[in-house]
């Protein structure tokens, strides 16, 4: 499998109900808990481009630039942005939907940092 392919194959994508536990006191969804469900497709996005065994090392700039009201959807988008030799780096695209309109909108974004392990916990290729 070519790299291009591995790359295309590695999109995930994951859609979430704004419920009320997410809510801060704005009413608007907590922003650690974007940057949780952030990192958690970009770390399915990095395991399926490679299924090697990985821990986060760094988050680059995370831009907010919409609030995410009650009552709406959320769906992230993991791509691969770059491959080093034993890190890959994953860009997390956040897309806000309400539930009773159509379109979507670009609202929150940012690039996380994963570095493969082998066995003894150190770090190994990642292809």
């Amino acid at each position: 499998m070519t790299i291009e392919e591995r790359i295309a194959q590695a999109e995930t994508r994951v859609t979430k109900a704004v419920f009320p536990d997410t809510m801060n006191h704005h009413n608007t969804m907590f922003g650690g808990r974007v940057i949780m469900m952030m990192t958690e497709t970009a770390f399915m996005t990095a395991t399926r481009f490679s299924r090697k065994t990985f821990v986060m090392v760094s988050s680059g700039q995370i831009d907010f630039k919409k609030p995410i009201p009650a009552g709406t959807m959320v769906e992230l988008v993991g791509n691969v942005h770059k491959v080093g030799n034993t890190s890959i780096q994953i860009q997390v695209d956040v897309f806000l939907e309400h539930l009773h309109q159509d379109g979507r909108e670009k609202v929150v974004s940012g690039i996380i940092t994963f570095v493969a392990l082998d066995e003894n916990s150190k770090p190994t290729p990642i292809l």
